[in-house]
Parts: structure tokens; sequence; C-alpha cells
């Protein structure tokens, strides 16, 4: 994966061409392109660990592809799904680059508004201070509802055995 400012002016002249430039919708095709590496990796990882019986024995039972999928994979494939959303919900409410090249000021995240006040010639280290409490709520909410399968997600396919 190439550094996110070397795509920078071809991305911006993209979106342009897409007529997603300036808005949200840009934001998120951006996010979804950028978060298939990583999420195909966790899921890849994930799947390989899943034992090949499991398959084998669908198969005997009268599952096809799909089948196997629906029935079996996606259900065991819970942890995994949290460490996605965790992991996206993570990097997405942490922009900062992205959102404020791709998008107008009144779309900009909470992190542009944090870098603001820090910025600025006074410092007030209690509203600093607010504001990252504020902007740290989310994912605290976030891995709190979904964090005891987190790292039972991102264990999974870590060991063979």
């Amino acid at each position: 994966m190439s550094p996110y400012q070397s795509v920078l002016i071809p991305l911006v002249q993209f979106m342009q061409r897409l007529g997603l430039y300036g808005g949200i919708p840009g934001l998120i095709l951006v996010h979804v392109i950028y978060g298939i590496p990583i999420t195909t990796l966790i899921f890849r990882n994930y799947y390989a660990s899943v034992p090949g019986e499991v398959m084998a024995a669908a198969r005997i039972d009268g599952a096809d592809f799909l089948g196997i999928y629906r029935y079996i994979m996606i259900p065991l494939s819970l942890p995994g799904f949290v460490v996605v959303i965790i992991w996206q919900f993570t990097n997405i409410w942490n922009e900062f680059l992205f959102a404020v090249v791709l998008t107008n000021p009144a779309n900009w995240p909470i992190t542009v508004a944090l870098n603001n006040l820090a910025g600025s010639q006074i410092v007030e280290w209690n509203v600093q201070m607010a504001g990252a409490l504020l902007a740290a709520i989310p994912t605290l909410i976030v891995y709190v509802l979904l964090g005891r399968y987190f790292i039972r997600g991102l264990m999974a396919g870590a060991l063979k055995g």
C-alpha cells in the first residue's frame, strides 16, 4: 500500500471526475477502498484457521459453496467481523488527512477540530482535554460493547495447531 500523501492529487482529480469531491460519499468510498486490504487479511487469517473437516462435513450433508459460507462460515466469523468493525471505526473516527483534503469544512471530523484547538494562539488545556475526551468517547463505547470479541478475533488464525 502506498502512502496516503503520494496519492492525494490523483485521488482528488478522480473524485472530482466522479462528482464525489467535497462530500461525505466520496470520503466513504475512499475509506472502503483503503479498508479492503486489512479487512481481507483479517478474514483470510480467520478463515485459514477453520479446519477443512468442517467444510468436508458440510459438503457431505449436501451444502454447496454458498450454503457453507452462509450457514457455517458467517456464523463462525463473528469475532472477525468485530475486529474489522473496531479497526475500521477507529481508523475512520481518527481520520484527518483524507477528511481535510476530500471534504468541505462543514464535513470535517472531530480530529480537525482538536487540531484547530491545539493550534490556536492561546493554549487552553482544559478545553483541549475536554475535546480529547469527547473525541475518545465513541471509540471507547464501541470497544466496550464489542471488546470481548476483539482479542478472540485477533488471535483466531494466529496459531496453527
